[in-house]
């Protein structure tokens, strides 16, 4: 029997207008464009003042939707890769729902820090393989300024807000879509990567908000010595299983933390930087909303071409990290 393949058939994003460039950092803490640019690669940053993870996930569906033609009453599953939900409960899958009028639609979060999308993604293409669902939206939405102290220099200059979105659907090419993915996840790298505030751990006190408990707490040099083997290291694994060289790989997407992780993510695999969808530049660190955003400018601008082999790599709190191989199917961009 032909099975049943999961595709990519629409993409989408939304970012917020408001620029925060490194010029802004070196007003609010003792840093440098320089100093951001040579270790980061990042140059300017979106940040949302108003509103929640919501409405950049919602407004990220709406545009992949209209970039496929249909309307959100045809949807049957809304997953949101997200750290940053609106509130515990409802999950942010409920309120985008009813926010975009998806009546047929139900949902849920999945929480994976930057390894979000990928876990996602996976996750709803279960649901088209089997037959369960035929439209499946799967989102990476991140409101990082939310949970960023933007009096530590080490972090803050990192994150931004974004949100970006795929439709999923099924195919009968068992040579299209979502052909394989290795996905991992190693709790003892929590003390590296966390937010301890807010939790059935640590309840929201006076404590915890003077402990600022309730940001991001990342130890930079120990993250980066884990991502940067494992991001490469499992990328690497996936061309390898299926019998890959980098000549056979149009694009890598990898998740946007850190341009020397990229690089060399991109160099263990071989690929020339022409074929790395790269735009840290542009927004920083989205979290969940990396690798979709670069599908969606990529394919936005007609780089991302109906039949191209891509490889999507993360890595991310928790541990997290993965990579999923795909053909690419949606229509090209008119």
């Amino acid at each position: 029997m032909t099975k049943t393949r999961a595709t990519i058939t629409a993409v989408g994003h939304w970012v917020p207008e408001e620029r925060l460039t490194n010029a802004d950092f070196e007003k609010m803490v003792d840093t440098t464009d320089e100093w951001i640019r040579t270790r980061t690669g990042i140059v300017e940053r979106r940040i949302l003042r108003n509103g929640a993870t919501s409405d950049l996930a919602a407004n990220a569906i709406q545009e992949t939707l209209k970039n496929r033609g249909i309307s959100a009453a045809e949807i049957d599953l809304i997953i949101v890769a997200t750290v940053t939900p609106d509130m515990f409960f409802p999950s942010t899958a409920c309120l985008v729902q009813d926010r975009i009028g998806a009546k047929n639609a139900w949902g849920f979060d999945v929480s994976a820090a930057c390894s979000g999308f990928p876990f996602a993604l996976v996750t709803g293409a279960q649901f088209i393989e089997t037959g369960t669902c035929r439209k499946v939206v799967v989102v990476g939405a991140d409101k990082m300024s939310s949970i960023t102290d933007y009096t530590d220099r080490n972090n803050c200059i990192l994150f931004g807000d974004a949100g970006a979105a795929v439709l999923l659907e099924p195919s009968a090419d068992s040579s299209a879509g979502i052909l394989d993915h290795i996905l991992h996840c190693d709790g003892s790298g929590e003390r590296f990567l966390n937010m301890h505030g807010g939790g059935s751990l640590n309840p929201p006190t006076h404590e915890t908000v003077d402990k600022k408990m309730h940001y991001i707490f990342q130890d930079g040099k120990a993250v980066f010595k884990v991502a940067v083997v494992g991001m490469a290291d499992v990328s690497a694994e996936i061309m390898e299983r299926n019998n890959l060289a980098g000549k056979d790989v149009d694009w890598l997407v990898p998740h946007q933390a850190n341009l020397r992780i990229i690089d060399a993510t991109a160099g263990r695999m071989g690929l020339d930087r022409s074929k790395v969808m790269i735009n840290i530049d542009k927004y920083g660190n989205t979290t969940a909303a990396t690798i979709p955003l670069c599908l969606s400018e990529w394919w936005q601008s007609g780089k991302l071409k109906k039949g191209q082999t891509i490889v999507m790599a993360s890595f991310g709190a928790g541990w997290t990290w993965g990579a999923v191989l795909m053909k690419w199917t949606a229509e090209d961009a008119r």
